[in-house]
């Protein structure tokens, strides 16, 4: 059984990845925004597994570091830390002037692909599947 605290992480994780693809769904060309709500459902997914295993909770945005964390309980997560590196610049890279990367609707539908990928290993370890 899952508390009510990783329930709310998890709820805000498949918001943020709803939200996503619907808007990549509907053609929205919106795709920086679109990746940062990726790397946020990530981040959230990851943090609802910290603390769920009473893992080391840090209030940090680095999903490399989240994924690092997770792995501390089970190494399996280790296959996300290539993918965890890719979506990490979606967090600031996406929203500043200063560090604005470009992306494309490729990136996006990778990114999207690689967060309903960690979506569903977090809920499958988590027995929500």
């Amino acid at each position: 059984m899952v508390n009510q605290v990783v329930k709310n992480w998890l709820d805000k994780a498949s918001e943020d990845l709803a939200f996503a693809k619907a808007s990549l769904q509907e053609g929205l060309e919106f795709y920086p925004q679109i990746c940062f709500y990726l790397h946020q459902s990530v981040e959230k997914y990851l943090k609802a597994y910290i603390i769920a295993k009473r893992l080391d909770f840090k209030r940090i945005h680095d999903l490399t570091e989240l994924v690092q964390i997770c792995m501390e309980n089970d190494q399996k997560f280790n296959k996300f830390y290539e993918t965890a590196k890719l979506l990490s610049p979606f967090y600031i890279g996406t929203r500043y002037p200063d560090f604005i990367i470009s992306i494309n609707k490729s990136n996006a539908e990778k990114a999207l692909q690689a967060t309903e990928e960690i979506a569903s290993f977090v809920k499958s370890k988590l027995s929500l599947q």
